[in-house]
């Protein structure tokens, strides 16, 4: 590793918050400055609790996530958060609003959030926020939230990386049997009606409770999933969601799970790093051999069995070369 990584990450390792968005920023591209960063933070023994929090659009998940990090900051922890906002399909810009429904942690040097962007990702989280995950905990951090976008396969891909996971909904969201049944709504290890302040909220929550008893919902490794209700702009019920989140990390330690959900992110983190890798290699090859690849096209009977054989040749011996 160059000198000038090694002294970013000491800097980092300090508590130092520009030197954490810096060095977060050089994980978002891979290569080899940014493996060699990865693989020195993943060294030390992981120990951060990572919690996902996900569930339906309008709920109130970033203004509930700001309430936890307040609670927690009570509790002396240190908080991580890494807020996944859905981004552009043209500019693959993003509207970082969680970010600023968080502004009033910005100056505590005990929190650290980071937007980033889901860039249309096919198959969900990203390797940056996967990465971010590593860095966070290699910092020191006992508490990393990851709130994702609110739909799609991100928020399903959160099995892969968090120890709990929050499915936020709210009252008046139509069928809530349905939707507790539907996708995102089966993966929660604790179910948050936030929002619970709304005159239709006790409907809500005798629909969930129904779900949870009948089995519509779940258990996951033995766990049956917890129901909370929260007002997040009121700021109730937070302090019971905390403690329903470490009675899970306790059934997790128990269990021998916690562990294994880290290594279930880290073999993921590689499959994407590798992913990754192969599909810039691809795409230079691609791009340098293009005017090959228009002749096979115009004159051989195969042309696409051609083009596959030409660029997996290239590829497996630029793949030798690293």
């Amino acid at each position: 590793m160059d000198r000038q990584a090694q002294a970013l990450l000491e800097r980092a390792r300090r508590g130092q918050l520009r030197a954490i968005g810096r060095l977060l920023t050089l994980l978002e591209h891979p290569d080899e400055r940014s493996l060699q960063l990865l693989e020195e933070l993943t060294r030390g023994e992981p120990r951060a609790h990572v919690i996902g929090v996900t569930g339906i659009p309008g709920a109130g998940k970033s203004t509930l996530v700001s309430q936890l990090i307040a609670e927690y900051r009570r509790r002396g922890l240190r908080v991580g958060v890494l807020a996944i906002d859905p981004s552009s399909p043209l500019s693959e810009g993003s509207l970082m609003a969680d970010r600023l429904r968080m502004q009033r942690h910005a100056t505590d040097p005990g929190v650290f959030i980071r937007s980033l962007a889901s860039k249309g990702l096919l198959g969900g989280l990203s390797l940056a926020a996967l990465a971010m995950v590593e860095a966070l905990d290699a910092f020191g951090y006992d508490k990393i939230i990851v709130e994702t976008v609110g739909v799609g396969q991100a928020d399903v891909d959160i099995l892969d990386v968090a120890h709990t996971i929050l499915v936020v909904t709210m009252p008046g969201a139509g069928d809530d049997i349905q939707a507790l049944k539907a996708g995102v709504m089966e993966i929660g290890d604790i179910y948050v009606l936030n929002k619970s302040d709304k005159p239709e909220a006790e409907q809500t929550l005798e629909f969930m409770k129904f779900a949870l008893e009948a089995g519509t919902v779940s258990a996951r490794h033995g766990w049956m999933p917890r129901l909370v209700k929260t007002s997040a702009v009121q700021g109730t019920g937070i302090p019971e969601l905390a403690d329903a989140i470490e009675e899970h990390r306790g059934f997790l330690e128990e269990k021998g799970l916690f562990a294994q959900r880290v290594e279930d992110r880290r073999v993921k983190l590689a499959r994407l790093y590798a992913r990754s890798l192969v599909d810039g290699i691809v795409e230079e090859i691609v791009g340098e051999r293009r005017a090959e690849i228009l002749e096979t096209l115009r004159k051989s009977p195969d042309p696409y069995r051609g083009i596959l054989g030409l660029v997996l040749e290239e590829l497996r011996m630029r793949l030798q070369r690293l």
